[in-house]
């Protein structure tokens, strides 16, 4: 049994996610009642979202606390890198949907689902989540107030003991390895999440929407293979797609399953482990970029929002295409870090043409079908941006400096 545990362990994770989505696609289409398969996928995201607001809180935490003065990062450069991110994803989408028109079959709206009433109310939400409740915080995952708290709490401890400095970096240690344990569990919880989309949602549902999916999924393809390896050739000046694959690989993957940036926290903390880069920066840096990175998300603004013009005949011109594609990066930022985030801000791009809210929310609708692509898609941009940019970021100073850098 011993032997057996060794030789599945010493299999790269990425061949054994394979291995559980290929078998999680069989038995969903052999067994499509057995539920405790997808009980395992349940279980998976569960786990990962219970210990990444931990993570993040006491990495940080841990980094700031032994932060030499005179030591530099690089999130002014990460920041502006996801801002700008967003904003070119936005106008992607902007830009391939007068390219190619969809109109849209409306469907019943998503009930009870309360949509922001404007920007304002999105920016206040986000300034809310900065003053939150430390315990709260990291009770309902709101990564912006566990970020500042942990800043907060990082610094006040900075002239603290070295023994007590220890015993937080202990404690981090702790629940990093924690976390490597649950990643070692993904074949089996990406094996019941593919049985579970498979054998409740089918395929068949998505049929009636395949162009719509194909321009999400279009725009989503070619941020992350002509944008970003673009972004990444400015900053390194050398192929960039070796690191635009292994971002895809290691993190793309677990997050288009999982469909949680917040989720995949962990998951991305390791890969910039893995690439060398500077600690003190990606445990800021990642959990950030889950809450405002938001990519594929102002795609998805940007196209429902047209399709939804499209549908209604009304006439967009130049200058509404640009504020769209402002404002769909703007409200980006503010969608949540988890599954279907982003729809619930698409009736506030709907307002900027005059749709009413009753017709935006059923255009919601339409994108709750289409979710189980768009969703992941969308997901797997995000997150896989969050450590492309960081490692970029880090990449384009050591280069500036003429330092040799570990990444491949």
């Amino acid at each position: 049994m011993n032997n057996l545990a060794v030789k599945w362990n010493n299999i790269s994770l990425v061949k054994r996610i394979i291995m559980g989505l290929i078998l999680g696609t069989i038995l969903a289409l052999v067994v499509p009642s057995a539920t405790p398969i997808a009980l395992l996928g349940s279980l998976f995201v569960g786990a990962l979202k219970a210990i990444a607001p931990v993570l993040v809180f006491f990495l940080v935490m841990a980094a700031l606390c032994q932060h030499k003065e005179g030591k530099k990062t690089n999130m002014k450069s990460i920041v502006a890198l996801y801002l700008l991110g967003t904003l070119i994803a936005g106008m992607v989408a902007v830009i391939a949907s007068f390219m190619f028109p969809i109109k849209l079959t409306l469907v019943a709206g998503a009930e009870g689902v309360t949509p922001p009433g404007g920007v304002g109310e999105v920016l206040q939400t986000l300034l809310m989540n900065v003053v939150s409740n430390p315990v709260s915080s990291l009770a309902n995952a709101n990564y912006i107030g566990i970020l500042t708290w942990a800043l907060v709490f990082g610094l006040a401890l900075k002239n603290s003991s070295d023994s007590t400095k220890q015993v937080i970096i202990n404690i981090s240690d702790a629940v990093s390895q924690a976390v490597r344990w649950i990643i070692n569990l993904a074949p089996f919880g990406i094996m019941g999440l593919v049985f579970d989309t498979i054998a409740t949602a089918g395929i068949e549902s998505l049929f009636s929407y395949g162009q719509l999916i194909v321009l999400l999924v279009g725009c989503m393809a070619f941020v992350a293979l002509v944008v970003n390896p673009i972004l990444t050739f400015i900053a390194i000046r050398k192929n960039p797609y070796p690191l635009v694959f292994k971002c895809l690989k290691e993190s793309g993957i677990t997050a288009f399953f999982t469909r949680s940036s917040a989720a995949n926290i962990p998951v991305n903390m390791g890969l910039c482990k893995d690439l060398g880069l500077n600690k003190d920066t990606y445990s800021v840096s990642i959990p950030l970029g889950a809450t405002i990175n938001m990519g594929g998300a102002a795609i998805t603004i940007s196209v429902l929002a047209l399709a939804a013009a499209h549908t209604m005949g009304v006439k967009v011109d130049i200058g509404t295409a640009v504020i769209l594609s402002v404002l769909s990066a703007v409200s980006a930022c503010g969608a949540s870090g988890v599954a279907g985030g982003s729809l619930l801000l698409v009736p506030l791009a709907c307002s900027l043409f005059g749709i009413p809210n009753d017709i935006a929310m059923q255009v919601v609708g339409v994108g709750f079908i289409v979710g189980v692509i768009q969703d992941s898609c969308e997901t797997a941009l995000n997150s896989s941006t969050d450590v492309l940019y960081t490692a970029i970021a880090e990449l384009a100073k050591n280069r500036k400096e003429g330092k040799a850098s570990k990444i491949a």
